[in-house]
């Protein structure tokens, strides 16, 4: 008889928070778990969001084979931004593998599995699918989602206009999913079941403030957590015996204290110039530009032969690189003289694969606290936004029931575990 997998992946909750939660006697169930079965901390992806790090874990390889660099990208000649799909991923996923197996598979909420692929099972799209009528394979199960009152997902307009409400419908979504996903594990025949909780990565994008410091909405914010503890006894309890349980998050997190413009800062210390006769964008860099950023901390240089308008020439490329890398290490914070960025990498550093000539030639890592963005030509360089909680990649959090997770270092681990 094949052993079931029920797959948890909870974005962005930190292991160092779990862990305050269980020593004050908050989420036992989760507590429970962690203590019998083994709680570890885990290592994200650089760099380290969401689209990257989901990629990650489905191909189980580094963005350089898999080709998921970030939300965003850009095709260099002609020049143009555009946003990342899962159709762009050149990797196979665990459901994929598995499905060619001959298991039977459900996946709900997964980042960057829209446009939804056929599995042999049941897949429904993440965040970036914009129709419900187009969030799933099979096509016709979308009516089932669409009948049970399902939300691919909450609108962050809405934390804007009430943080209340915001939070109210945090907590319904995350509902309304496990109930789905309680009636799917009954009602359906499945080999392998994984569900990704978002709404904990809202919570914390928005909310970080009142968790640590005990603001107004902290109560809020606590039963939340309460209730996904609530909704994690129960799926325990409507589990097969003697399932395999694997509870993940894909990156930590902490603190916001200021956005950083790095494009604004490119163009102040004359790396980043644009085209006197039109708007600043980066449709508009002038072919004088050295480089120009993408988020999150994203740095690619002017190549003549890649670039539209690239200027600096092949043999240039390895001196340039490094005369890049000492500008951007002397990046400070004016008012506290911080470094801005913990980390900066050559990309064959931390990749490799036949898309690496897809990366960025640099990628930075901030220092905690900034979050690296990349508008251009408006605003200042520091800018306190809305959000207050970012991501951090050295605070994810992994566990296993029936599962040894003992050798996972980083989210690239765990896709070998599962597909063994």
């Amino acid at each position: 008889m094949q052993i079931k997998t029920f797959v948890l992946g909870i974005d962005g909750v930190p292991y160092t928070f779990l862990q305050k939660q269980f020593a004050k006697g908050a989420m036992p169930n989760l507590k429970s778990i962690c203590e019998k079965n083994g709680f570890q901390q885990m290592n994200s992806v650089f760099p380290t969001i969401s689209a990257v790090a989901w990629a990650t874990y489905m191909a189980g390889v580094n963005p350089a084979r898999h080709n998921i660099m970030g939300f965003i990208d850009r095709i260099p000649n002609p020049f143009e931004i555009t946003i990342n799909t899962g159709s762009g991923r050149k990797a196979e996923s665990i459901w994929e593998a598995l499905s060619k197996k001959g298991q039977r598979v459900i996946v709900i909420n997964v980042p960057m599995t829209y446009p939804p692929l056929p599995v042999n099972g049941i897949l429904v799209s993440g965040f970036l699918c914009p129709d419900i009528a187009r969030v799933s394979y099979p096509a016709d199960f979308s009516r089932y989602l669409q009948d049970k009152g399902y939300c691919i997902d909450v609108d962050a307009q809405i934390a804007h206009e009430s943080r209340l409400t915001f939070i109210q419908q945090l907590q319904h979504v995350m509902k309304n999913r496990f109930d789905i996903a309680f009636d799917l594990i009954r009602e359906r025949e499945w080999d392998f079941f994984q569900m990704v909780i978002m709404e904990t990565d809202r919570l914390y994008h928005f909310f970080w403030d009142d968790l640590e410091d005990g603001h107004e909405y902290s109560g809020q914010v606590q039963t939340f957590f309460e209730q996904l503890d609530e909704k994690i006894g129960i799926l325990l309890d409507k589990l097969p015996r003697n399932s395999r349980v694997l509870f993940l998050s894909d990156h930590g997190f902490c603190r916001l204290n200021s956005e950083v413009q790095v494009n604004n800062w490119l163009e102040q210390t004359g790396l980043l110039k644009f085209s006197a006769d039109g708007k600043k964008n980066l449709q508009n860099y002038a072919p004088e530009t050295v480089c120009y950023s993408l988020l999150p901390g994203r740095i690619f240089l002017n190549l003549k032969g890649r670039e539209e308008r690239g200027t600096i020439k092949k043999e240039e490329y390895g001196s340039v690189r490094n005369y890049v890398k000492d500008v951007l290490a002397s990046f400070k914070n004016p008012q506290t003289g911080e470094n801005i960025f913990a980390r900066i990498f050559d990309r064959e550093e931390i990749y490799e694969g036949p898309y690496l000539e897809s990366a960025a030639d640099i990628i930075v890592h901030p220092s905690r606290g900034y979050d690296l963005k990349s508008r251009v030509g408006e605003g200042d360089i520091f800018n306190k936004c809305f959000m207050n909680g970012m991501h951090t990649y050295s605070d994810a959090f992994i566990s296993g029931i029936n599962l040894d997770v003992s050798t996972v270092k980083t989210i690239a681990d765990i896709k070998n575990i599962l597909t063994a």
